[in-house]
């Protein structure tokens, strides 16, 4: 799991405001646990994508910092470079980067898992990291007027490291698959063996675990 890089105290909300417009909050906890706005970044893409962006600070109150460094903590946060890409498309900055061992790439993904609706899709991508440190991105995608809260305790993505090898694919032989077959079947078998009962009545087999640490030890 990846978390963006906040204190217990900040969280940010990021949304989709549509036409190419994004608004970034950033907030601090209060001691009586509330959260606060402390200023706001409005970022409008210019039409088609060509052309700088546009970036307006608002702050909340007396100014507690400058604009540019008001900028500077979004970015913290936030890839703008890649917002809008596709339309829509809001791209997180992960607190922590990867660099792997000689052949293996890292992949970044949503978290996996994850079943609380609603969902924001992401695009998951495969990236080289033997090479270079890469810097961890997550880019979910928006409909208008959806966003998405950042807080210190929650993960914004999720990345597993993969080996860099061919991969070669052929059939099975007449054999293997009389022992594909042989084993699927004492599985099952060894599976319905095990069926035990629950004290609300329902059925569940442990010989997958069994199984399973008996393979690791």
């Amino acid at each position: 799991m990846v978390y963006a890089a906040l204190e217990p105290k900040e969280s940010v909300y990021v949304e989709h405001e549509g036409d190419g417009r994004y608004r970034f909050v950033y907030y601090l906890q209060t001691q009586d646990g509330k959260r606060m706005p402390i200023f706001q970044v409005t970022m409008s893409l210019s039409v088609g994508g060509i052309g700088m962006m546009k970036e307006d600070v608002t702050f909340v109150g007396a100014p507690m910092l400058s604009r540019e460094a008001a900028l500077a903590v979004m970015r913290a946060f936030l890839v703008p470079e890649d917002m809008g890409t596709p339309a829509g498309a809001v791209a997180l900055r992960g607190g922590t980067n990867f660099q792997t061992p000689t052949g293996w790439d890292t992949v970044y993904t949503s978290i996996l898992n994850m079943i609380e609706r609603p969902v924001a899709p992401m695009l998951a991508v495969r990236v080289e990291t033997d090479w270079y440190a890469h810097e961890t991105e997550f880019r979910y995608v928006l409909q208008p007027g959806e966003g998405i809260t950042i807080e210190h305790s929650i993960p914004i993505g999720q990345v597993f490291f993969v080996p860099r090898e061919e991969i070669t694919m052929r059939g099975c032989t007449s054999e293997e698959l009389k022992a594909i077959e042989k084993s699927q079947q004492e599985f099952s078998s060894h599976k319905a063996a095990a069926v035990q009962k629950t004290s609300y009545g329902l059925s569940y087999s442990p010989h997958y675990l069994r199984q399973s640490r008996t393979q690791k030890d």
